[in-house]
């Protein structure tokens, strides 16, 4: 199975909100789905880069990035840095950088746009807070579900099970 968005809706669709379709998949993995851990930051990848190289596993980083597009907020080294560490997935409300690179590393990532121009380091940032995306409030411990449809949140895990993934 390659999407799995549609079969989730048809399933859940009562559990389940979208976020405006305004989001593209830069990541090798073609869906994802996990629990949720937030961060908050603005032109600063320093909170992204020091919960990447965490243990991820299962989970689904969720980045506020407020929307700006003047610099990437994740490259290739920090999407290497989470797939090593197991994350399942990246959603940046932002930017990305080394976006044909990203695609071989086996990792969801869905983003806002691209641009090669690096972050500011400063160590400035907000770990797991509520994040509102596109008026959708997102809250840590939530769950993502993402493919090339687009990205949904639910506030509980959906059982997959039935959709033979």
């Amino acid at each position: 199975m390659l999407d799995l968005l549609p079969d989730l809706f048809d399933n859940y669709a009562d559990k389940l909100t979208l976020l405006p379709p305004m989001f593209k998949s830069y990541g090798g993995a073609n869906f994802f789905s996990g629990q949720v851990v937030t961060v908050k930051c603005f032109r600063d990848n320093s909170k992204v880069k020091e919960l990447l190289a965490q243990d991820g596993t299962g989970k689904v980083l969720v980045v506020d990035g407020q929307g700006a597009t003047d610099c990437a907020l994740m490259g290739d080294m920090i999407a290497e840095s989470a797939a090593r560490n197991g994350w399942h997935g990246v959603v940046i409300f932002g930017c990305v950088r080394d976006v044909a690179t990203l695609k071989t590393i086996a990792l969801g990532i869905q983003a806002i746009g691209a641009n090669p121009i690096k972050t500011e380091k400063k160590g400035v940032g907000e770990i797991n807070i509520a994040v509102e995306i596109y008026g959708v409030t997102i809250s840590p411990h939530s769950y993502i579900y993402a493919d090339a449809n687009g990205v949904a949140v639910s506030n509980e895990a959906l059982d997959t099970s039935v959709l033979n993934l």
